[in-house]
């Protein structure tokens, strides 16, 4: 399988009208919703894409120090068949791993990086919830 892009992440003022927004303007489905140490977020999915809708209690695990206060990107997600020697090509590239998030065996696991501009991205073997081949995340 090529890498392929899955996941979008979104700071959102608020999860509940962001999330209607999307669902009603391009009918994205609602696939989950988490609650972790770090954030909240809201999972909709066009059946391809996870669009992760996030608020931030604060700066921790957040790609941007401002991130409980600001909106916008936040980062991105590409699936790979090998996160092992997908780690070594970002490593070797100037890329530098940032933290896991999730359960690696229950899938809905996320392994964060930065690039050499200190831009945020996932890579994970399984997916994300509502893109293909995932499943549910535990926190519901």
């Amino acid at each position: 399988m090529q890498p392929r892009l899955r996941h979008i992440a979104l700071r959102v003022k608020s999860l509940e009208k962001s999330a209607l927004f999307y669902e009603q303007v391009f009918g994205f489905k609602r696939v989950g919703q988490q609650e972790l140490p770090i954030g909240a977020a809201v999972y909709l999915s066009d059946g391809v894409i996870n669009l992760a809708l996030l608020n931030y209690f604060g700066a921790r695990g957040a790609a941007s120090a401002d991130a409980a206060r600001s909106v916008g990107t936040d980062h991105f997600g590409i699936q790979v068949d090998d996160m092992a020697a997908t780690r070594k090509l970002i490593e070797s590239a100037g890329g530098e791993f940032y933290f896991d998030l999730g359960d690696e065996k229950t899938g809905n696991f996320e392994r964060k990086f930065k690039d050499p501009d200190g831009i945020v991205f996932d890579i994970s073997h399984h997916g994300w919830v509502g893109t293909d081949g995932t499943t549910k995340p535990d926190a519901e």
